[in-house]
């Protein structure tokens, strides 16, 4: 995930409220000034427990968890619908590099890495129940056409907490805040972020300033692991059941909503470094920074054109 480094750099007119906690398996913290001093947390809790209900994975009696029991599910809450609307949009956009239906890959990856074993010859007999495809629904419920398939919205469930927070401090007034969850961030009014080199973790390469803005980094470098002389990472290609080599090592990608930010970073490294600026040539509405290995092993740096404007220098 990103190394996040956010920094208050407006004139301040009021006190600066700071919140944290531990959510959805990762850190989060919040960010805003309020003249009131009002404190928020006990309605980020609150939030963070609703959306939990709807879309963990972890909870055996969530709305995803429920659903990948059985064929159908009717919706108890907006969330899973509205998460479930813009996994859609990524997958169309991507042309399905990015699929909330990656679960069984992913639970095999998982126990491959617990055992410190080569889990892909799983992959092709776990295939079959991959596919956005046998996903079918509308505001009311959700069907699969194809027993066995699941889902896991968490490449794209922590963006969309943030959303929720933020439009949450929007309607209480707050004017200029940072929401981020997982490293996933939102902002209003102007912040500054740190990128890390990550080949080097710690250490910033550069810093962003991003104003009213949502940021997102994905990484296949921190949670990996080795066996065989081989080496498995966490982000897994849909269709072929396993990552494949790239230069490609970190992706942050800026966007007007931490969804979007959050849905577009992992699918960059299905696409690999050369399908990623593809990808973003299409999408007028993303800016990014690739970082990747060049040939003499350094990290080296891809700006978009409007990435490029917000380094700070």
């Amino acid at each position: 995930m990103m190394y996040l480094a956010a920094i208050w750099i407006l004139l301040q007119s009021g006190p600066v409220i700071k919140l944290q906690g531990f959510a959805q398996g990762t850190s989060w913290h919040v960010q805003y000034e309020d003249g009131g001093q009002r404190n928020f947390r006990a309605q980020a809790d609150s939030i963070f427990l609703e959306i939990d209900r709807a879309l963990s994975t972890y909870r055996a009696d969530s709305e995803i968890s429920s659903f990948n029991q059985f064929d159908d599910w009717r919706f108890q809450s907006g969330h899973f619908f509205n998460v479930l609307q813009r996994a859609r949009q990524v997958y169309k956009a991507t042309d399905g590099a990015f699929d909330p239906t990656v679960m069984p890959l992913v639970e095999a990856y998982r126990e491959g890495k617990r055992h410190g074993a080569d889990w892909t010859r799983k992959a092709d007999s776990l295939l079959q129940y991959v596919g956005f495809r046998y996903i079918v629904f509308d505001r009311e419920a959700v069907h699969k056409t194809k027993p066995g398939v699941r889902l896991d919205l968490d490449g794209i469930a922590q963006g969309y907490t943030v959303d929720v927070l933020a439009e949450y401090l929007e309607t209480k007034g707050v004017q200029h805040y940072m929401v981020e969850v997982g490293g996933e961030a939102r902002c209003k009014g102007s912040w500054q972020i740190g990128v890390e080199d990550p080949q080097q973790p710690g250490k910033d390469l550069f810093k962003l300033q991003l104003r009213d803005a949502a940021a997102s980094t994905a990484g296949n470098y921190q949670n990996s692991y080795s066996s065989g002389g081989r080496t498995f990472g966490h982000i897994i290609h849909p269709r072929k059941g396993y990552t494949l080599p790239d230069s490609l090592l970190s992706v942050t990608i800026i966007a007007r909503e931490a969804v979007v930010a959050d849905g577009f970073d992992t699918p960059c490294f299905v696409l690999g470094f050369e399908g990623s600026k593809r990808l973003l040539q299409k999408e007028p509405g993303l800016e990014a920074i690739l970082l990747y290995k060049d040939h003499n092993g350094r990290t080296a740096v891809y700006f978009t054109e409007g990435a490029k404007a917000l380094v700070v220098r």
